[in-house]
């Protein structure tokens, strides 16, 4: 049967210097974050625009913030929302939460108060921690909330930079105020810092059943909902990439940390993995590519973690040039499907090779990476230590053949408990086999011969032509490499002759635009791709929806049709 393919992992032999196996302990987060704060007191954690925190410093402000937060009332089991842009303040509260027992759903700063009120109506949330100039669309939400902490950016600012921080908020969050004065119910993040003792509470919680983190999840194809993470979980993540990148050593790494927080990738790959590590965060709360590029030289940084949007404006980008990328050792993307006419313009731009992922909110961040050693363009790598990878008919379950396409599960203690309040959801998701409990990931891939993985595309964005499955990827690969085109997305437009209608969405570069036609992209296409998959319809944009970590939203391209 097909699933002796995969239960063999022949991905194992691809494995340089790391185990198949590691062990997770058996600890929660907060353990882990006392443990490294003593081990590694004296070194700096964190770099925000020059000021440095050290991990004794760091441990200090999160036990004062628990300390507060339990005195306020929140309980083992409370959901503390972090309305938060990158700072230390989101390291401090995240943390803060979680020793007082609490579980942090983090939400997207860009998030209108609309989606914060979903989010928090859903969440249960009754606490919020939040940013002072995103305060307004708390209090648009109407809702009745117990607590609310708010922090200014500049509170953790060296004075040099407090007025270009104050500038680069302002620019960034246009229309939305801090709150003036004295009101009611406000908490003020510094003022609690101040006021409470420096003694954490004694909270004790399961690490296996415990949720320490209710992400929601992206809405690229339905509405957000939130993922029930462990304690375990999220230190199953973290424990498996470290063994990963086995040579990457404690105490001596420096990390950049531009992607969002609040995001699953930002979170557990880059917050978790630098500060576990006893290594250093470069922290910035906007990625303002200037200062990043000035930073990684700056500071000898060793680790980089990008979006596949950031790769496609590094790759043309003047100052990049500047970079010595061949020191760092490790540089990966994330997040979305990297394209390879990108993968091939950095190494020819950089000497350097990017390590593609794979993750999602529900794997706690990452279930698949390139081996360092190894990599192959065009794949997502191989599953990590501990996790079991397969290949299914998304209808029957029924395992694949190697080199057959279906929907990617996974197995492993990184998989989710489930969907918060969506029991049938979570059925559907989470399906036993093989004597596994399996994660439905919902995007359609294959495995090669070697153990590779290869993504297609998301089962839902799939495109039904003609009785022909068209894989919207597949074309916009091909259109990626017209030299005009800067950003593409492709769907499929319901047609009661043909079932659906290929249509392209296209971002030309700024030159050829009012130059190229819709024709001479369509011809482009003939001869590179199959008949049936040749869009029928193209229509240039300024700009493409996306969602709030870049990714180019095609469930927004089809809303637009209803």
């Amino acid at each position: 049967m097909a699933w002796t393919a995969y239960a063999g992992k022949p991905w194992l032999q691809h494995y340089e210097g790391v185990s198949p196996n590691v062990e997770v302990p058996e600890r929660s987060l907060v353990e882990v974050f006392d443990e490294v704060t003593g081990r590694f007191a004296g070194q700096t954690a964190i770099i925000f625009y020059g000021n440095r925190i050290r991990y004794r410093e760091l441990r200090d402000q999160v036990d004062r913030l628990a300390t507060a937060l339990v005195d306020l009332g929140v309980e083992p089991g409370d959901r503390v929302a972090l309305y938060l842009l990158n700072s230390p303040q989101f390291v401090i509260a995240y943390f803060a939460a979680l020793k007082a027992g609490a579980t942090i759903t983090p939400i997207s700063p860009v998030y209108t108060s609309g989606e914060v009120r979903h989010q928090l109506a859903d969440s249960g949330a009754r606490s919020v921690i939040c940013q002072d100039i995103l305060y307004e669309n708390v209090a648009r939400t109407g809702l009745e909330l117990d607590r609310i902490i708010v922090t200014a950016i500049d509170e953790y600012l060296p004075p040099v930079a407090r007025l270009l921080g104050k500038s680069v908020m302002r620019s960034a969050f246009q229309g939305m105020a801090a709150p003036r004065g004295s009101i009611t119910g406000l908490l003020r993040f510094s003022e609690l810092l101040a006021r409470y003792p420096a003694h954490a509470p004694e909270v004790k919680v399961d690490p296996a059943r415990a949720l320490a983190s209710l992400p929601y999840t992206g809405g690229t194809t339905a509405a957000p909902k939130g993922v029930m993470l462990t304690h375990q979980n999220l230190l199953a993540c973290h424990t498996e990439v470290f063994a990963h990148y086995s040579f990457l050593e404690e105490g001596k790494e420096t990390g950049l940390a531009f992607l969002p927080f609040y995001h699953i990738y930002g979170q557990v790959v880059v917050m978790l993995g630098t500060l576990f590590t006893g290594s250093t965060m470069v922290l910035f709360t906007t990625p303002d590519m200037d200062q990043v590029l000035y930073a990684l030289e700056k500071y000898r940084a060793t680790t980089f973690y990008g979006v596949p949007t950031l790769y496609e404006f590094l790759k043309e980008y003047e100052r990049t040039g500047r970079v010595d990328w061949k020191r760092l050792k490790v540089i990966t993307c994330g997040a979305d499907t990297l394209h390879e006419a990108t993968v091939k313009d950095w190494e020819r731009r950089t000497g350097s090779r990017i390590l593609e992922g794979y993750g999602m909110t529900e794997t706690s961040g990452v279930s698949h990476v390139n081996p360092p050693g190894r990599p192959k363009t065009g794949s997502f790598g191989v599953p990590l230590p501990n996790m079991t990878a397969g290949v299914v008919d998304p209808e029957s379950n029924a395992f694949l053949d190697v080199g057959e396409t279906g929907e990617l599960v996974v197995a492993g203690p990184n998989i989710m408990r489930g969907y918060w309040n969506r029991p049938e959801e979570t059925r559907a998701t989470l399906v036993e086999m093989e004597g596994l409990t399996w994660l439905k990931t919902g995007d359609l891939c294959s495995m090669d011969e070697e153990g590779y993985f290869h993504f297609y595309d998301r089962k839902k964005d799939l495109i039904k032509h003609r009785g022909y499955s068209v894989f919207p990827r597949e074309i916009e690969e091909i259109l990626y490499q017209h030299p005009q085109v800067k950003a593409v997305g492709v769907i499929g437009v319901p047609d009661p002759r043909v079932g659906q209608t290929i249509k392209a969405h296209i971002v030309l570069q700024p030159e050829a635009r009012g130059k190229v036609t819709p024709e001479e992209m369509i011809e482009f296409c003939r001869g590179k791709l199959a008949h049936y998959k040749v869009p029928r319809v193209v229509e240039f944009r300024g700009e493409l929806p996306k969602t709030d970590v870049g990714k180019i939203s095609r469930r927004e391209l089809r809303e637009e049709l209803e």
